[in-house]
């Protein structure tokens, strides 16, 4: 079959490798859609935790190709997405519900061969059957959106609090959506984009500010208390940075944007503890993948329009190589 394999960082080459024959309890699904992720993107140029040579794709959906022994409940032909979670379900994390924690985390796409291939093989208990009402390209989403929730639950919003987002893109413009369900009095969007800040007003932001102008648009004048909630979602540790600046007395701080894993940003511990922050982390998908796909299937978060075009396995790595487009939200590879 056909598929992209980054060889090591910098080093991608789309070629042919062996079909991934379902084993026990396993599914090989053909794949039709498959979401680039920024992780995507972090491992190629060599900044995550994944081995090499490496198949990546971990947002995908398709159809059930071939079965394992063992599995039940599907059947060649059904539609349907999957969880790329591999947590090892013994060790003591997994056991508290932080399988995302997992002493011997995994993932599909990022610590083994992924979808950006002709087919990717699964385990059975991960597959969701999706609705023929669900468009291949909206499965392919659950996954982020999966992310989205787990960033929720972390964060435990309270209703009226005033919160600012640094990076619009797709998984800021779910965010805002989420965020606004969650009541959300005030939000305020910073990006280097206007066509997405236009874009995030829609969902319902009540501010976008070019990130050029958010010394004069977000003065200390106009708000001088600051945020109740400081969400980045860029992973760029220069913005991350200059986000502490918005944080207000008993601010809560979510770090939801994938950075490099060395990045380093410097923060004011006496604020830390004078004000009362909270810092947190949103790692990945925790359990959180079947409620991601009951808000995609009932329509709670609009997706097709954060889709900004599908391009081919081929395409893909000069996509990876950059420079991205600015206005890009949810790039997607069609197969």
């Amino acid at each position: 079959m056909k598929a992209l394999v980054i060889e090591k960082p910098y080093d991608a080459t789309v070629k042919d490798v062996p079909y991934p024959k379902p084993a026990s309890d396993e599914i090989t699904i053909k794949v039709e859609n498959i979401g680039i992720c920024g992780t995507d993107i972090h491992i190629f140029q060599g900044e995550f935790l994944s081995p090499y040579p490496i198949i990546p794709g971990h947002e995908f959906s398709g159809t059930v190709y071939e079965i394992g022994e063992n599995v039940q409940g599907f059947e060649a032909g059904d539609r349907g997405t999957a969880d790329p979670s591999l947590f090892c379900g013994h060790c003591e994390f997994c056991l508290t519900n932080r399988g995302n924690q997992c002493e011997n985390w995994g993932a599909i796409g990022n610590t083994v061969d992924g979808s950006m291939a002709e087919y990717v093989k699964v385990p059975s208990k991960n597959v969701v059957k999706i609705p023929d009402s669900m468009s291949f390209a909206e499965a392919a989403f659950i996954e982020p959106m999966a992310c989205v929730v787990h960033g929720m639950n972390r964060l435990q919003l309270q209703v009226g609090d005033r919160v600012i987002l640094f990076g619009a893109g797709a998984m800021g413009q779910q965010l805002v959506q989420s965020v606004k369900m969650a009541g959300a009095s005030e939000i305020v969007v910073v990006d280097i984009s206007q066509n997405k800040l236009d874009m995030a007003f829609e969902w319902g932001a009540t501010k976008g500010v070019l990130s050029k102008n958010i010394g004069t648009e977000l003065s200390e004048e106009k708000y001088p208390n600051g945020f109740d909630v400081v969400i980045d979602a860029t992973g760029i540790p220069d913005v991350i940075e200059q986000a502490f600046d918005y944080m207000g007395k008993t601010a809560t701080y979510l770090q939801f944007g994938v950075t490099p894993k060395n990045a380093k940003v410097e923060i004011d511990p006496f604020k830390l503890y004078n004000q009362d922050w909270t810092i947190l982390g949103t790692m990945a998908i925790n359990h959180t993948f079947l409620p991601a796909f009951q808000w995609v299937k009932n329509e709670r978060i609009d997706l097709k329009p954060i889709i900004s075009k599908e391009i081919s396995l081929e395409q893909t790595i000069d996509f990876l190589k950059g420079p991205k487009d600015s206005n890009d939200l949810k790039v997607q590879i069609k197969i």
